[in-house]
């Protein structure tokens, strides 16, 4: 596996999708994150800009499943500056681990990960989320038609949102859609 390019302070917006992360950045200042969960860590990218948008102190806590991936990343969050007090890098499927994070101790929960588990995922962080957090679940642009996993697994998904009086969502339409939910005091 190839390590990922380093990571310049000055997160370019260009890569991998423009306006994504600047949304993460974004939503992460406006709840003054402090603890966030981000289900699939991938190259890092998503991280950086998260931290970006935390408050100084924060911690990211960054669920994947490859730990080659994992410790490539961790090299990339400190090559861009962030200390290893403001990280915590879990290798393991998220279905395993979100289930023993702590109820209502997250301020923002960030999931780009493998859409069939987006169902599970979504019950998981809503548990997570204090009142007034945020959920952001990237990927989930309602396709018209088709009757796939994935596709069932994110119709699903939407409609467990929209049904849920605990959340006010909103469907942003960059990177392959981004559902983002409030969760009300």
């Amino acid at each position: 596996m190839t390590r990922p390019e380093p990571a310049r302070a000055d997160v370019r917006e260009d890569a991998p999708v423009a306006g994504l992360g600047p949304a993460l950045a974004f939503l992460a200042a406006t709840v003054s994150a402090r603890a966030v969960v981000e289900v699939g860590t991938g190259t890092g990218w998503g991280g950086l800009w998260l931290l970006r948008g935390m408050a100084p102190d924060g911690v990211l806590t960054s669920i994947d499943v490859d730990p080659e991936q994992q410790r490539a990343t961790r090299r990339t969050f400190l090559d861009a500056g962030h200390g290893p007090s403001r990280l915590r890098l879990i290798v393991g499927l998220a279905g395993e681990v979100l289930p023993r994070l702590t109820d209502g101790g997250y301020d923002l929960v960030v999931v780009d990960g493998v859409r069939t588990e987006y169902p599970s995922h979504l019950v998981e962080a809503i548990r997570l989320l204090r009142p007034g957090g945020v959920l952001a679940l990237h990927g989930v642009q309602e396709q018209p038609t088709g009757d796939g996993p994935e596709v069932v697994a994110v119709r699903a998904t939407l409609d467990m949102v929209r049904e849920d009086p605990r959340l006010a969502p909103v469907l942003l339409p960059l990177g392959a859609g981004l559902l983002c939910a409030s969760r009300r005091a």
